[in-house]
């Protein structure tokens, strides 16, 4: 019987291995659990008898009107994911209407389970992202106008400013049907426990009055 090459056994093992992977989660947390009573949900949303399925479910109307500005931030997201549109699950993808008033604010923010492609429909938007620590948290920025698109990358922080003096308008796409949103001044100032100002303090290089300031601000949540 001849011997099987050790190349081809080589190259097997790293082919199951490169093929072999966790699927990417699509909540921020889900413990293990024995006991199936008690579960709530696993990776995703539970799936409708496709025989029952119909076209409504695969219809989102929660774009025709624009969303309410009239807020700190000056901007309204109005999210479709699989929350708001159920004939998204498991399909890895979603959408999302911004409305901007004058000099409104899309603050910084990250989708740690999908990149973002923004299409400008109407004004002037400022659009940037930083890279992470290993590349020096570059700075990538730019000036969009109607009709322009720019792709933000998996996970990394991200920014749109409405610089025109009239409303503005983007949409954008998503590849995750549920992307999430870490909103930074939000989650680091407002975390519910607050975060101990020993830790803030050091890490932004401030005095604790000034982190007892901004934790006892109203982080104002666009979507």
């Amino acid at each position: 019987m001849k011997s099987f090459p050790v190349s081809l056994l080589i190259l097997a093992l790293a082919t199951a291995t490169a093929f072999a992977y966790d699927p990417s989660p699509l909540q921020d947390i889900c413990v293990a659990i024995n006991d199936p009573k008690s579960a709530v949900f696993v990776n995703g949303e539970f799936c409708k008898d496709p025989k029952q399925a119909t076209a409504d479910d695969f219809t989102f109307m929660g774009f025709r009107n624009p969303g309410n500005t009239a807020n700190p931030l000056g901007s309204k997201v109005t999210p479709a994911t699989v929350n708001e549109f159920p004939g998204l699950n498991t399909l890895g993808i979603s959408m999302a209407r911004i409305d901007f008033a004058p000099g409104g604010l899309n603050p910084p923010h990250t989708h740690p389970r999908g990149t973002e492609v923004l299409v400008v429909i109407e004004g002037t938007l400022l659009v940037g992202f930083v890279t992470s620590n290993q590349l020096n948290n570059t700075l990538f920025t730019k000036v969009l106008y109607k009709g322009d698109v720019f792709v933000f990358p998996i996970g990394l922080i991200h920014f749109q400013l409405n610089t025109g003096k009239t409303p503005a308008l983007a949409f954008a796409s998503l590849s995750s049907q549920n992307p999430g949103v870490i909103t930074i001044a939000n989650s680091v100032f407002g975390a519910k426990p607050p975060i101990s100002a020993d830790v803030l303090t050091k890490a932004f290089q401030v005095d604790k009055k000034t982190v007892d300031y901004l934790q006892a601000q109203f982080w104002y949540d666009n979507n």
